[in-house]
């Protein structure tokens, strides 16, 4: 994931528009707040955080739904993008987040005591990983969930658009459905299953894919 590391060490800040402009976060918190699996103190795993987008929309939604929000851990392998976070949270008062820096590829070097969760989110990330080693990257976060946890992914999705937008732009990998089917079964997911994103962030659609997975 050397590659990315450098993109978005170079990019961050061209990134953080570019989602903003495409209203990413917003779609991701109308995502969450219709997310049936979604309750109060539940411990949380944002898997490459990036600058943010996932936690907050998490954290607003749950807020939005009168749900109080426990523990949230966060990982990502760039600096930069950590550091962007760290200021967020830092300008709007937001405490209760951990973030590390950390290679999903390499997940024996969080910190003791990040493991057994009730949900593990993920969103435009994992694309960076080599598809060779995807379900091994998907293994490890399903090796730290509660026996009861649950996974959800959002993930680029193979079209025209995301080829041009995204897989030259941001030099992402793209999925197809099978492949990602592929992928789960590879890591050893008893069960995953394609989930919609609701009306309100229905233009996502055409960008990714979404899947709930259980250990």
């Amino acid at each position: 994931m050397s590659d990315a590391l450098s993109l978005f060490t170079e990019r961050h800040a061209s990134y953080a528009r570019f989602i903003q402009l495409v209203l990413y976060p917003q779609g991701i918190r109308a995502f969450f707040q219709h997310c049936r699996l979604l309750s109060a103190g539940q411990k949380v795993l944002d898997a490459g955080c990036g600058t943010g987008v996932v936690t907050l929309a998490l954290r607003q939604a749950m807020l939005r739904r009168g749900l109080s929000p426990g523990p949230i851990q966060a990982f990502d392998l760039t600096p930069a993008m950590i550091q962007r976070f760290r200021q967020t949270l830092a300008a709007q008062n937001i405490g209760g987040v951990e973030i590390v820096e950390a290679n999903v590829l390499k997940l024996d070097g969080l910190p003791e005591g990040w493991t057994n969760y009730d949900l593990i989110v993920s969103a435009s990330m994992l694309e960076y990983v080599a598809r060779d080693q995807l379900p091994d990257a998907l293994r490890g976060l399903r090796e730290r969930l509660a026996p009861e946890g649950r996974f959800i992914l959002f993930i680029t999705r193979r079209n025209w658009f995301t080829h041009l937008l995204i897989g030259r732009w941001w030099r992402s990998n793209l999925y197809t459905g099978e492949e990602l089917r592929e992928a789960f079964k590879g890591a050893g997911f008893s069960q995953f299953q394609f989930r919609r994103f609701p009306l309100a962030a229905s233009y996502l659609t055409l960008w990714g894919h979404v899947i709930e997975a259980a250990k």
